[in-house]
């Protein structure tokens, strides 16, 4: 037989699927249970596909075979993300217009993506930044316009100063720009905003009921922030001022020895012929304007001001207390103004330390409460002085308990209390949310142009139905000049006032990019149609998505934003489901061989051409899954793939041995081949594919003993094969005499019958101490396994001539001679 060629393969089989489309589906065939599994699409780079891809895409490419040969219906699409700052940022160096590059590199993915055998039909794509795309994504957000879910209003927002556009929160990483690294600045910029907010139960609520990782789901919580608490009005002395502040311990109100505003509260204009320090506090406002929302959160060493000859009441006990400004409270987070109880929060405690304020404690551990509390009688001391301490306000306590130095509520449990606190200073409970809505603005070019347009006195107004799409102009420099670079286009200009009238003037913003991904996934059903985004039967039928797989760092943006798409869309009746993936499974970061992030800067990227055109696409993908699981990161190394590279050579070779239908196979074989079909199997179906190819590497080890194999056997090992290693096994299935694709085939059944152990391994003990051991056939009387164990050479020796007292057999499993 010849050598294994992966070139010549690989190169066959890509042609040949691609004259035969094997890739196509029937989307409106229903005879089949029907099964959609999709990858996060890739945003066209010019650096091409990275090896993080390559693990993520062959995951759900493998997963996909399998589905199929599974007898399902099965949709794996396959588009590009393909709007954003990077094509732009090359088109103001290159002065080559974005959507030629673009184009270009799309075609390269594509090559790329068939070169790994991945098994997408390339004309189902979706391509954002296609007019015929993104028409449905300018419908979409006129549906939301016209439900009341999109409003424009002048905001501070994060800045970044070298894209010159707006970022939202979620973009922000470590106060800088999370494409290009530079510092956020704060600006206030006039933009659009989807009412996100208006689904944050609803997104917290619905992660109960789908099958996500369940850290995702505790980052989603936590980024939403929903916190229960109060609304308090503390008086300004002397004023007919108040102040309104959330908090969640209103238990601890009679605790709150001093107040925090934001540096943005509007109360503190309002008093500044009263703020003897003006000038200090207004340097302090100044330099609070140019951190982020999440500096001013994370910042380690908390900073303030306080605003000397302005005091606040204290609602439960009538006394003053010190007003500060501090930029850790936010103004658009609850009233952006907090009451700070030091003795009972650890931020507030170390402020005052920091300032030496007053610090009076207000609960008590509730083990004081309890005279029986299970405590050992030489540690009750430590105990008791501990509560001692606590009380006199030396240790921040922030849990619950009893409630001390609060008046008539003196001795009631915490929790309790939060409520008829509140009620007896005229306060309501009510609710927040640390999640704000999505602005979607952006001063850039390449971007879904925001189908807006503005009549002569300012009023903004829809872009008719019938003129959508409302497109990119092509007549823009791109250079940001801090004015939206649309606001340069003549074209675009005339456009508008040819349609709607002199005088009128197009919205020049574009939409953030993460619009173009809040959806995409309802349009692959439907690619081509042109009077909806998807049609209702095709909807009905394949949403929402079975397995969705890409990376954990989309946690806070993409995959939160299109779960609000889909429950937008559900509320407004254009979709009849609220979640759009009901399982997703993370991929691990690829790492190199020191462990370290493939960077271009560091030099050691790892291009997946390279690694195809060395040791093919097979062992490429092969090897990808089989390095770590799913989840982990894969540290590449080129030793390890050369393994599996050797296996893949091992089951080339095994051919020879292959004799026809008829030959009888080895039973050991059957045994190891059916427990081998039922571990791939289930390994498969839960994405654990590291430990399905450790179980066919292991199987094949043992064929490759036998003087000759089953062809039925060697076909079923293919076939488990066959999702991981494509090529190959299409060679072998056809050189075997087949003339159908294997990938047509059925998924082999495993038979628990052949599974079952046939022969046992019995170890021999002398006094209870291994000695040795014997291979039994199953059904082997008692008598016959003593004999044969009291005949081995290794029992004579330990026996040395003594006759036993006794025998112990414990069936199939020891045989303990007693002497």
């Amino acid at each position: 037989m010849n050598k294994y060629n992966h070139k010549e393969i690989e190169q066959k089989w890509q042609e040949k699927w691609q004259k035969d489309n094997a890739f196509k589906i029937d989307k409106d065939d229903n005879s089949k249970p029907k099964y959609y599994i999709l990858d996060m699409f890739p945003y066209p780079s010019g650096d091409g596909l990275h090896m993080g891809h390559t693990e993520s895409y062959t995951a759900s490419d493998v997963y996909y075979r399998f589905k199929k040969m599974q007898g399902f219906n099965v949709l794996h699409p396959q588009g590009f993300d393909a709007f954003g700052l990077p094509a732009e940022n090359f088109a103001i160096k290159t002065k080559v217009h974005p959507a030629e590059t673009t184009e270009k590199n799309i075609n390269t993915y594509i090559g790329q993506m068939k070169m790994l055998g991945l098994a997408y039909d390339f004309d189902e794509k979706a391509i954002t930044s296609d007019p015929k795309y993104y028409k449905w994504t300018q419908w979409i957000f006129e549906q939301f316009y016209k439900n009341g879910l999109v409003y424009k209003k002048t905001s501070k927002t994060n800045w970044c100063p070298s894209c010159q556009t707006v970022i939202a929160n979620e973009q922000v990483v470590d106060g800088k720009c999370e494409r290009c690294g530079t510092e956020i600045e704060q600006k206030e910029v006039p933009s659009w905003f989807f009412k996100i907010t208006d689904f944050a139960d609803d997104l917290i609520e619905g992660l109960k009921k789908i099958d996500w990782p369940e850290h995702t789901k505790k980052n989603q919580v936590n980024w939403i922030g929903k916190s229960e608490g109060a609304e308090i009005e503390f008086r300004i002395q002397n004023s007919e001022f108040k102040i309104k502040v959330f908090t969640t311990r209103p238990d601890t109100l009679f605790g709150a020895t001093y107040m925090v505003l934001a540096p943005e509260h509007p109360i503190i204009e309002n008093l500044e012929n009263r703020i003897q320090n003006l000038d200090e506090v207004k340097n302090y406002i100044e330099r609070a304007k140019n951190k982020t929302e999440m500096d001013r959160i994370e910042g380690k060493e908390k900073s303030g001001v306080e605003l000397k000859g302005i005091r606040a009441i204290n609602p439960a006990n009538n006394e003053e207390i010190p007003i500060f400004i501090a930029d850790y409270v936010l103004g658009g987070y609850g009233t952006g103004a907090i009451m700070a109880v030091p003795a009972h929060d650890e931020r507030d405690w170390e402020f005052a330390k920091k300032y030496d304020l007053k610090i009076e404690p207000v609960i008590s551990p509730m083990i004081v409460q309890n005279p029986d509390y299970s405590v050992k009688h030489s540690e009750q001391k430590s105990v008791i002085n501990f509560i001692a301490d606590v009380r006199e306000g030396k240790y921040c306590f922030a849990e619950v308990g009893y409630l001390v130095n609060s008046g008539k509520f003196n001795d009631s449990y915490s929790v309790a209390a939060k409520e008829t606190i509140t009620k007896e200073v005229g306060g309501k409970m009510t609710i927040n949310y640390r999640l704000r809505d999505w602005s979607i603005s952006r001063q850039r070019y390449w971007g879904c142009p925001i189908p807006i347009v503005y009549s002569p006195d300012g009023t903004a107004h829809l872009v008719p139905e019938e003129h959508l799409p409302w497109t990119l102009p092509a007549d823009v420099d791109f250079v940001p000049t801090g004015t939206a670079p649309l606001a340069k286009s003549k074209e675009l200009k005339e456009r508008t006032e040819k349609i709607f009238g002199a005088g009128w003037t197009p919205e020049v913003d574009t939409m953030d990019t993460f619009v173009d991904s809040s959806w995409y996934f309802l349009r692959y059903p439907d690619p081509h149609n042109e009077k909806e985004f998807c049609s209702e039967s095709r909807l009905k039928n394949w949403l929402p998505v079975d397995l969705y797989i890409g990376g954990a760092e989309h946690t806070y943006m993409h995959l939160l934003f299109a779960r609000f798409f889909v429950k937008a869309m559900n509320k407004i009746g254009l979709v009849n489901f609220d979640e759009p993936f009901q399982r997703l499974r993370h991929q691990g970061m690829v790492l190199d061989a020191q462990g370290k992030k493939m960077s271009k800067s560091k030099g050691n990227v790892i291009n997946p051409n390279d690694m195809v055109n060395r040791f093919g696409a097979d062992s490429v993908r092969t090897y990808m899954l089989f390095a770590a699981p799913l989840e982990d990161e894969v540290m590449w190394n080129e030793d390890n793939i050369v393994g599996v590279y050797r296996f893949l050579e091992k089951v080339w070779k095994l051919n020879s041995k292959v004799k026809n239908q008829n030959s009888k196979s080895q039973f050991k074989i059957q045994n190891l081949l059916h427990k081998t079909i039922k571990k791939v199997s289930n390994d498969i179906d839960n994405l654990k594919y590291n430990t399905a190819v450790s179980a066919m590497m292991i199987l094949i080890n043992e064929m490759e003993k036998e003087e000759e194999i089953a062809q039925q056997d060697y076909e079923n090992f293919l076939k488990l094969l066959a999702p991981f290693a494509p090529h190959i096994t299409e060679e072998l299935w056809q050189i075997l005499g087949n003339t159908n694709s294997i990938h047509d085939e059925s998924w082999p059944k495993f038979d628990e019958n052949l599974m079952k152990d046939t022969s046992h391994t019995v170890v021999i003990q002398i006094n209870g101490k291994v000695r040795g051991e014997i291979q039994i056939e199953e059904g082997t009387s008692d008598d016959d396994v003593k004999k044969l164990a009291m005949e081995q050479e290794a029992s004579k020796k330990w026996m040395m001539g003594n006759e036993p007292k006794k025998i112990i057999y414990v069936k199939n499993k020891l045989v303990n001679i007693v002497i």
